[in-house]
């Protein structure tokens, strides 16, 4: 079966880890996040998958290469030269695509949803194409998604937090299912996002949008506190709840505790690192304290054109370029 996997974004609220790689691409327990994906899917039967690019691409190819090593065969387009939204991004894979149902899906998400299970609800209702929703109990900044009678009737604004005991409204997964007359919706070379080039007009015309609604585990990494904490979250019971990468040198005296480190690093004497990101190849210098922030070397920003209007304001301290991490 085909899919295709949403991996052109620029994750400007992830910079400055994202300075030389795109968000999918982040490692996560070892593996790049989309590689994850890769894996999760393939475990449903889509073995044939395309990848967008954009942002960094090399970065993702290096991540996931010809898709053999987590059971799938990969096929990338290139977004170029600005990126075009979920919906340029389905045309511009539509050759890959067209012939039969097909499943998109988010590359920077982690879960445990049942795909099966969304296809069942996919095919037993005859719908032109089908969201994958949870509810959002803890009110996150996602759209509030409107269901009637087990359909998709229309998108609200980000979820209220300040409405908690209410019920919680529905949130969308990052994961959809289509049927290949969806292109029928989608113009050729349009730069447009999904929801008002495909989903409004299709129903306002009566088409059938299923809703298919469950409670797996979803874990969308989109800014660094949240890959942060999910890290965090993960660990199972790790003395320390530190993540670790490769070829990591940390001095004896060190305190060290639930960070997430990446690779190459050096904590030197009498340093402290709490509740931190620590980007690849960086020096913490004896006695240094970085607490509740990320961390990269300050030579990485000379690879980026400037800093994001979105991405959490920093400074440098020393060789290191540090942000102060908000919720």
């Amino acid at each position: 079966m085909k899919a295709m996997i949403l991996a052109a974004g620029f994750g400007t609220r992830l910079f400055p880890l994202t300075i030389d790689r795109t968000k999918p691409a982040i490692p996560f327990f070892g593996k790049p996040l989309v590689g994850y994906v890769a894996e999760y899917i393939a475990k449903f039967g889509f073995d044939d998958v395309v990848v967008n690019l954009h942002h960094q691409p090399e970065s993702v190819k290096k991540a996931l290469g010809d898709g053999s090593a987590f059971g799938t065969q990969i096929h990338y387009t290139y977004e170029k030269p600005k990126i075009l939204g979920t919906a340029g991004a389905l045309d511009n894979a539509r050759e890959h695509l067209e012939g039969d149902t097909f499943l998109v899906i988010n590359g920077k998400i982690i879960t445990d949803i049942d795909i099966d299970a969304a296809l069942d609800t996919h095919k037993e209702s005859g719908a032109l194409a089908t969201m994958v929703l949870m509810r959002n109990d803890a009110r996150e900044h996602f759209t509030e998604v409107y269901v009637e009678d087990g359909r998709i009737s229309g998108f609200g604004d980000f979820a209220d937090p300040e409405l908690n005991g209410k019920e919680a409204p529905y949130m969308f997964t990052g994961i959809h299912i289509f049927e290949p007359r969806v292109f029928e919706y989608i113009p050729r070379g349009v730069y447009s996002d999904i929801v008002p080039t495909f989903y409004n007009p299709a129903i306002r015309k009566g088409e059938t949008i299923a809703a298919h609604v469950t409670d797996g585990r979803w874990y969308e990494l989109s800014t660094i506190r949240r890959y942060l904490d999910i890290s965090l979250a993960m660990l199972n019971g790790n003395k320390d709840r530190l993540v670790l990468g490769r070829n990591n040198l940390i001095d004896s005296s060190a305190s060290v505790e639930e960070s997430v480190i990446w690779d190459d690093v050096t904590i030197g004497p009498n340093a402290r690192v709490y509740r931190s990101v620590i980007g690849d190849g960086v020096k913490v210098r004896e006695g240094a304290r970085y607490e509740n922030v990320a961390v990269v070397t300050g030579e990485m920003l000379s690879h980026c054109e400037g800093i994001p209007q979105k991405a959490l304001k920093g400074e440098f301290d020393g060789e290191n370029y540090v942000v102060r991490l908000t919720n």
